[in-house]
């Protein structure tokens, strides 16, 4: 009497469909085809993120350039001609006297009550 063995279901490859021999959990035959599938998958997003991750490297670009040395006042025009987009930052910092400094990365800005920004690099105790 033989005994049959029972046909595992055959696994393909997410990408290529190629057959899966080895691992259960293996979901990809090779290193290319797990990368071209995840990012297939994310293109649009990563379309998106990675515009505005060039607005954000711009205005730091444009806050370190007018502000090489740590702190410096500059008028709203100065930004603008740069191309400084306020739309954009990474985070905001409020002092405990209320002061807000918006940042793009480890470069600052506050604006004055006379309508000029103060400009900052970021210092250690800022998180």
């Amino acid at each position: 009497m033989t005994q049959k063995r029972e046909e595992k279901p055959k696994r393909n490859c997410l990408e290529c469909d190629a057959i899966l021999r080895g691992r259960k959990d293996q979901k990809f035959c090779s290193d290319y085809c797990r990368n071209a599938y995840n990012n297939r998958l994310n293109e649009d997003s990563n379309n998106y993120m990675r515009r505005i991750n060039n607005i954000l490297r711009k205005n730091r670009r444009i806050l370190d350039k007018l502000n090489p040395t740590g702190k410096k006042t500059v008028d709203a025009l100065a930004l603008a001609e740069e191309g400084f987009n306020f739309h954009y930052i990474t985070n905001i910092y409020e002092t405990k006297k209320g002061v807000v400094y918006y940042y793009c990365y480890d470069r600052g800005y506050m604006k004055t009550d006379e309508g000029n920004y103060f400009l900052v690099h970021k210092q250690e105790y800022v998180k």
